[in-house]
């Protein structure tokens, strides 16, 4: 019998991860864990980094993980005290996100101790220094596979998405990239507090839990950082300072600097990655846009436990032909997931055509404003359905009156995870142009301009006057990916010469 494909899978937080970071890809990282889970042919190991560190700092080291579930203790690592602080906003603009010595050689030590690996595959960069890559120097059989679930390597800000405000489609040489984000967190402040938290976790003690939140209150404390770490901890500094007004050469500066980390980071991936799995068409053509070799990318739209539903579900003849039609809102309340798009939109509809508009909103409050904001949305449209947040056991009573979904993202949305959750369970989607959810329905009478909500009110137009042909609209749908089939879709991929 031939010896498993051994594989390396790369996130910067654990897919068991205790405070459950890291949205969607952190679910994804462990659904693909799972599917492997059993398999004689593949043996699967898992590493992060960029959370843990140690207190008094020390240098970058790696281990077992030592905290948290039990679940794969076998299969799953982390690098301790990385030079790159994890998520992305938390190292913004740090030049260590390219190049960390310390970190990459730790990181090449991993491989060479827990190795040899047939593939490495990066379900993100944050956390290590993209210089990583360069393992495939050492190692030229090994393929290296590089997935794009956001857009790190060409955003510091991940998601192309400017001042918390509009979506950025020219980074000025660097220049936008400078002022870009709203506010710019404390790194010091982060790393003391990841390092009481590893500490904590060591101990036996969860997030999450009253002994957990007293005691990185008190070490905290303790530990002379008292006034700095309590306004941290009750979000009245939210750990941030405001962004720094430059001058005209610090400025000049700044922006060459983030114009060299994209060439870089691009660079790097084009030099030392075997594929660049980008999740949706709309994410390869971006990629390629920025500088990523066509030669490298493909489109893996990535598997999901939704996609199951597909199969158990039929769509709903004359859902459209309905004096009162239902849409669907699922995920933020978030400028660039187009909420408050979708509120004046909604706030803008003609009476006539509101009084035949109910809407389902399924998205934890932010604030009381914006709470009294929706609920006031009743007295325009026929109904107003709110949940305050919900689980994935909640969807089916969450949906179950909903005729059409509504996607009206403002940014390059590599694939909601709500559009497939409602798209496999035969719910038609009205979505933005931007992204990738236009892809699961591929209709034009489905689509509208992201923000623009004239081009949103014609499409809802057409859905009331029954315009829109559903059977044409199912024919043409793509059938979401179930896991399994991903994940043999990975291992032809791993295996392939």
């Amino acid at each position: 019998m031939s010896s498993p494909l051994r594989v390396l899978y790369y996130n910067w937080v654990d897919y068991l991860d205790a405070e459950g970071r890291g949205g969607g890809v952190t679910l994804y990282q462990r659904n693909v864990m799972t599917g492997l889970k059993g398999r004689a042919d593949v043996d699967a190991v898992f590493l992060s980094s960029g959370l843990s560190y140690d207190l008094p700092a020390r240098a970058p080291r790696w281990e077992p993980v030592r905290h948290g579930t039990q679940t794969d203790r076998d299969c799953r690592y982390e690098l301790i005290n990385s030079g790159v602080l994890a998520h992305a906003h938390h190292s913004f603009g740090d030049p260590a996100q390219v190049s960390h010595d310390a970190t990459r050689d730790v990181f090449f030590d991993f491989v060479a101790r827990t190795g040899p690996y047939d593939v490495i595959h990066f379900n993100n960069l944050e956390g290590l220094p993209a210089d990583a890559l360069a393992i495939k120097e050492r190692y030229p059989e090994m393929k290296v596979v590089v997935a794009l679930h956001n857009y790190y390597p060409i955003c510091p800000q991940v998601n192309l998405w400017f001042g918390e405000r509009e979506t950025c489609e020219d980074f000025e040489d660097g220049a936008r990239c400078s002022g870009c984000l709203t506010h710019q967190h404390d790194a010091r402040l982060l790393r003391v507090a990841n390092g009481v938290s590893y500490r904590l976790r060591c101990a036996g003690l969860e997030p999450g839990t009253r002994t957990y939140d007293i005691a990185f209150r008190a070490i905290l404390w303790t530990g002379g950082r008292s006034l700095r770490a309590i306004r941290w901890l009750r979000g009245q500094r939210k750990d941030v300072a405001k962004a720094r007004v430059l001058d005209p050469d610090t400025a000049r500066a700044s922006a060459a600097a983030f114009a060299a980390r994209r060439t870089a980071m691009t660079s790097l991936i084009n030099t030392h990655c075997d594929h660049v799995l980008c999740v949706s068409d709309a994410v390869r053509v971006l990629a390629e846009r920025y500088g990523i070799d066509a030669d490298l990318t493909a489109t893996s739209y990535i598997g999901t436990q939704a996609a199951e539903m597909f199969t158990q579900t039929q769509p709903v003849e004359d859902a459209l032909k309905k004096q009162t039609l239902t849409l669907g809102y699922l995920g933020y309340m978030r400028r660039d997931k187009g909420f408050y798009f979708l509120l004046d939109a909604l706030e803008a509809l003609p009476p006539e055509m509101a009084a035949r508009i109910r809407i389902v909103i399924a998205a934890r409050a932010v604030d009381r404003a914006t709470q009294a904001r929706v609920m006031r949305l009743g007295d325009h449209l026929a109904e107003v359905i709110y949940h305050d947040g919900y689980t994935h056991d909640d969807l089916e009573a969450v949906l179950a009156s909903v005729d059409v979904g509504v996607v009206p993202v403002l940014w390059h949305d590599n694939l909601p995870q709500v559009a497939i959750e409602m798209h496999a369970r035969h719910i038609p989607l009205l979505t933005s142009d931007m992204g990738g959810a236009p892809e699961l329905g591929a209709s034009a009478d489905m689509v509208f301009a992201a923000g623009d909500a004239a081009d949103f009110v014609a499409r809802v137009a057409g859905l009331l006057e029954g315009r829109v042909d559903m059977a044409a609209y199912w024919r043409g749908a793509m059938a979401p990916v179930t896991m399994p089939s991903h994940v043999d879709q990975l291992l032809e991929i791993y295996r392939a010469a």
